[in-house]
């Protein structure tokens, strides 16, 4: 592969999560960003209660981000071979993190409304 090109990488999801599953995937992220953009243009600022239950949230997104892949692939920590299979493992649980507490602070925002604080 010389070149990494959009269709390459979705080529690539799909084959590895199944062509259903990566398309929902895709669709549920769709749908909490337009989520998430909806209740930061309605309350007009962030509420540092809701943000801060938001980061506490992030290790369990990232754990759950790489038992995820790590069962979708039928591979275990015992197949990682170098530095390559770290940083990727390392961005999976980054991008777990940071969807699991924009999907937190976007469910507390639509279920309690806007407060005060």
């Amino acid at each position: 592969m010389k070149e990494l090109t959009l269709q390459t990488l979705i080529a690539v999801f799909e084959e590895m999560f199944g062509r259903g599953l990566f398309w929902a995937m895709v669709a549920v992220a769709a749908l909490v960003t337009v989520a998430y953009l909806y209740v930061l243009v309605r309350d007009r600022a962030m509420s540092m209660r809701k943000f801060l239950w938001a980061q506490l949230s992030m290790p369990f997104g990232a754990v759950a981000a790489v038992l995820f892949v790590q069962g979708i692939t039928s591979s275990g920590f015992r197949d990682i071979g170098g530095p390559i299979d770290v940083i990727v493992l390392l961005g999976v649980a980054a991008m777990g993190a940071v969807g699991l507490a924009i999907l937190v602070y976007t469910a507390q925002s639509l279920i309690r409304g806007k407060s005060a604080d």
